[in-house]
């Protein structure tokens, strides 16, 4: 058994003596685990790091080994974040939601595309790639079956002044529809609807929507928390608002 593919990389853990488990994104391949001999090594450690674009190799005697990896760096993604700490908690946070949320070699070609375009915005800074970040989470619901819907008020069936969403149907609710409810409805910031400009405000509150729908159906039907780095992420934005 053997394939090629781009891939992200997810996580990286030392093994025995100098040997890496490297689990990766690919468009194929879904979540993959191989691996890197050598990995851990100060020659190749620094391909291995989470969040880096690479072209690896995978071969294995049978389909259901771990088998062994091998690749090149594509993009420096880890280290060109290094410099930002909020670009590289947003990467760390982004990797270790896939990582832990994607099902094994179950192929996901729209997360994996978004992942890699969410990495690419990273260049432009974490204040542009924050939304897509959100973004990104949604998406990642409804690949997985949990999808928002943001597209009309779940009780009026308006498609205007959508500002809540329930946290039960995770569904859409207008202003107007909100009524006594207003308090135990998630926030719905504009930019998940294609509006307006966003600040940390809005990052936040879209982390937080994005965030309970995964707690709730993605790790929590698993009794699972989430993801310590994307809680990182939002101490750090809760910090800076």
């Amino acid at each position: 058994m053997e394939w090629q593919a781009p891939a992200v990389v997810l996580e990286a853990r030392a093994h025995g003596e100098g040997a890496a488990v490297v689990t990766l994104l690919t468009e194929a391949y879904g979540r993959h685990a191989g691996l890197a001999k050598g990995g851990a090594s100060r020659a190749q450690a620094a391909v291995w790091q989470t969040g880096n674009l690479v072209e690896v190799r995978w071969v294995a005697r049978l389909a259901d080994q771990l088998g062994t990896l091998s690749g090149e760096l594509v993009h420096a993604s880890a280290a060109l974040a290094m410099d930002d700490p909020l670009a590289l908690a947003l990467l760390r946070a982004a990797t270790s939601v896939a990582e832990a949320a994607l099902p094994e070699r179950e192929a996901h070609p729209r997360v994996f595309r978004g992942l890699v375009a969410l990495i690419a915005a990273l260049a432009r800074g974490a204040d542009q790639a924050l939304p897509d970040l959100v973004r990104w989470e949604a998406e990642l619901l409804g690949d997985l079956g949990y999808g928002l819907d943001l597209a009309r008020c779940a009780v009026t069936g308006a498609t205007e002044d959508l500002v809540f969403v329930s946290p039960r149907s995770g569904r859409a609710v207008s202003e107007a529809a909100a009524g006594e409810w207003r308090e135990r409805l998630l926030p719905l910031p504009r930019f998940l609807l294609g509006q307006g400009p966003s600040a940390p405000a809005d990052w936040l509150a879209g982390l937080k929507l994005t965030g309970h729908f995964l707690a709730r159906d993605v790790f929590g039907t698993h009794h699972r928390p989430l993801p310590a780095a994307r809680d990182r992420l939002v101490d750090r934005l809760a910090a800076l608002g």
